[in-house]
């Protein structure tokens, strides 16, 4: 037993070892949090005896989840950590779903759309509700408070005050008409992953009952940057056992824009309350310096980081002419850090507030000469975190579609994606026909396409209105489809993928397609990555665990994999500088920190100030000062060009909250 808790702290061990009931753990940044709810697993396995499979922790993402497994697995027995349910919120309830979701009126091959669909979805339904035949107003507004009402369980018809009579009418039917069609296409999307859910568990106690029974013991990581409706399903399923652990930090809660309640964790209450103030990745002067600026915010637990790393190096503060002339500085003091403290490229990050702020400090680093041993290099490595995701480009997203509607036909929106593509004679006039018929019948779009194929009497009138050439084209598409279907019943998947890519010639749309061969080679090496990627999914498969691989479960879980979190794992050991924003940068730690732009209207941005207010600006600045562990540079520009023009900057507030003791003020030229 008391291996389990070698190296703990007070604070920590206590946080392990209460183990009933409602426990709030307040973990400050670099406070080892991971550490401390893996233990406190291991603790009720191994000394309690508890079920494995009784345990659900939830996270937020599934490095998290990964990364909690893993320790777990160091600590118990490998089957034990396996039984053991890791997730994320959207992963646990897609396991839920997959189960339970007929009893919501969709069937179990339903596939799941990306925030992307649903957009489209949403463009052509507004389209057909204002009847306009041109380009839509933007529908950014509406799509903000749909997804809001979603994300706090708010039905269509308790939607009001968006603006004017009109716009909450339109919103509401617009958000009507998304669930209805969301419903007829057999398709879920993400925030719906988690209202489903929620729903299920209401109107069905029956299955609510059988969830609390199963999971006994629920613990939450990251608890204030849950929303409503997560707070709602922790509330239903901890209801009959009430031992619930969550873990988190308030003064790290920067996540209000997409629905986070910061609330949730500051109103946490009957519960025993622990806090992890002791940081192990910070210097004192960083950690005095977050301190201080947190401090300022009224809405918060108390608490206060310290290290026994020592002071450390002052806090260096410079304010450059223009924005290239910080650029510049920074990129050469980054230089003289590696030469002076022995750190390398990769031990260095480049923080900001907004993607737009990237482009000067891009330029420096690739026009910056640096001697490496003997030799003098040109530019200096670095990657930008941020850009087109794997899963986003368009030929993993094409290729996609054909999985999803081989899963599901009635997903119409991937279907529209791939009826013509690669290029099969089904024109604009055909598809056009048929979909305007598939909308005012409300039928299906593959009805309508089998019914066309198969020259079914209902459908002589379409027939007779499409050309030979587009009557063969959905002929030919659906017996790939179907040929499809049938190999993918049969492992191994990716062998059958590789088939189907050459079945339906992807290789020669993207060569008559893309004019670069440079182009046309990544776009084929994405392709072939993407085989690789089902490979690798069914050699993950765990028999023991009862799983088997299917095109269903591959296509449901791809989604839920995304983001670049997996990216950065892989580049870590690459030597490059990293760039990032201050939201990108949370969970994430490095030996040398430069937060750049540092302006008023930068950081607290503008914009957000007025969405999400004062209070979780300064979080944000926070955050990005803890992700410091030696060295933190701080600089801003006299001059920044704003709209093309240049204007006239003033310091960021945040920073007049900094004590002068903690800051060592440069002058931007200085660079020894």
């Amino acid at each position: 037993m008391d291996h389990l808790f070698s190296g703990l702290n007070t604070s920590q061990r206590l946080a392990v070892e209460t183990i009933e009931g409602r426990v709030l753990v307040l973990a400050g940044a670099g406070s080892g949090k991971t550490r401390v709810l893996t233990l406190r697993m291991a603790h009720l396995i191994q000394n309690f005896g508890v079920n494995p499979q009784s345990i659900l922790g939830l996270t937020f993402t599934n490095k998290a989840a990964a990364e909690m497994r893993h320790r777990l697995a160091s600590l118990v027995p490998v089957k034990a950590a396996k039984q053991v349910t890791l997730a994320t919120f959207h992963s646990f309830c897609m396991q839920i779903l997959r189960c339970e979701i007929p009893r919501l009126g969709y069937t179990h091959q339903f596939t799941l759309y990306d925030e992307k669909d649903v957009q489209r979805l949403m463009s052509m339904i507004a389209r057909d509700l204002l009847d306009v035949e041109g380009q839509l107003p933007s529908l950014a507004p509406t799509i903000e408070i749909i997804t809001s009402a979603k994300n706090k369980g708010i039905k269509a018809e308790q939607i009001t005050d968006t603006g004017s009579e009109w716009h909450d009418e339109f919103t509401r039917t617009l958000y009507r008409r998304l669930q209805d069609s969301m419903r007829a296409y057999n398709a879920v999307d993400f925030d719906s992953l988690l209202s489903l859910t929620v729903e299920l568990f209401e109107n069905h106690p029956e299955v609510l009952e059988k969830y609390q029974e199963r999971f006994r013991f629920m613990m939450i990581d990251e608890y204030q940057d849950t929303n409503p409706i997560q707070y709602r399903l922790a509330a239903l399923l901890t209801a009959k056992y009430n031992n619930l652990c969550v873990v988190g930090d308030d003064d790290q809660s920067i996540y209000g824009w997409r629905g986070a309640d910061v609330q949730n964790i500051l109103d946490f209450s009957k519960a025993t309350v622990i806090k992890l103030e002791q940081n192990y990745r910070s210097t004192n002067t960083i950690l005095k310096a977050a301190n201080a600026v947190i401090a300022n915010n009224q809405k918060r637990h108390s608490k206060s980081l310290w290290s026994n790393k020592g002071d450390g190096e002052a806090i260096e503060v410079f304010h450059a002419p223009t924005e290239n002339d910080e650029a510049q500085a920074v990129i050469c003091r980054m230089d003289l850090m590696r030469q002076k403290h022995g750190l390398q490229w990769r031990d260095m990050a480049i923080l900001y507030r907004s993607n737009a702020l990237s482009r000067n400090f891009e330029l420096a680093l690739m026009k910056h000469a640096w001697q490496d041993r003997d030799a003098w290099i040109r530019g200096v490595p670095y990657q930008v975190h941020g850009g087109t995701e794997f899963y986003e480009r368009k030929e993993i997203k094409d290729l996609m579609a054909y999985l999803r509607v081989i899963v599901n036909p009635q997903d119409q929106e991937a279907l529209l994606r791939i009826i013509n593509y690669p290029r099969r004679g089904i024109g604009e006039g055909a598809l056009d026909l048929l979909t305007a018929y598939n909308r005012s019948q409300n039928i299906p779009l593959w009805d309508v396409l089998v019914g066309v194929a198969q020259s079914k009497q209902t459908y002589a009138h379409l027939t007779d209105k499409i050309s030979d050439r587009a009557l063969s084209g959905i002929r030919s598409f659906l017996d790939i489809l179907g040929a499809a279907k049938e190999r993918f019943a049969m492992p191994p998947l990716s062998l059958t993928m590789t088939w189907l890519i050459e079945k339906i010639n992807y290789q020669k749309a993207i060569i008559e397609e893309v004019k670069s061969d440079q182009m046309r080679q990544f776009k084929w090496e994405n392709v072939q990555e993407f085989v690789s990627a089902i490979a690798d999914y069914e050699q993950r498969v765990d028999p023991e665990m009862g799983q088997h691989a299917s095109l269903h479960d591959y296509v449901l879980s791809t989604p839920l994999d995304k983001g670049w979190e997996g990216k950065l794992a892989k580049d870590k050991n690459e030597n490059k500088v990293t760039l990032m924003t201050f939201h990108s940068a949370k969970g994430l730690e490095f030996p040398a920190c430069f937060l750049v732009g540092m302006e008023d209207h930068i950081i607290p941005h503008e914009k957000s100030l007025k969405q999400t207010g004062i209070e979780e600006e300064r979080r944000l600045m926070y955050v990005a000062i803890t992700r410091a562990m030696r060295f933190l540079t701080m600089s801003m520009a006299q001059k920044r060009k704003r709209m093309g023009v240049e204007a006239l900057s003033r310091p960021s507030r945040f920073l007049m909250e900094i004590p002068k003791e903690h800051l060592q003020l440069a002058l931007w030229h200085k660079l020894d």
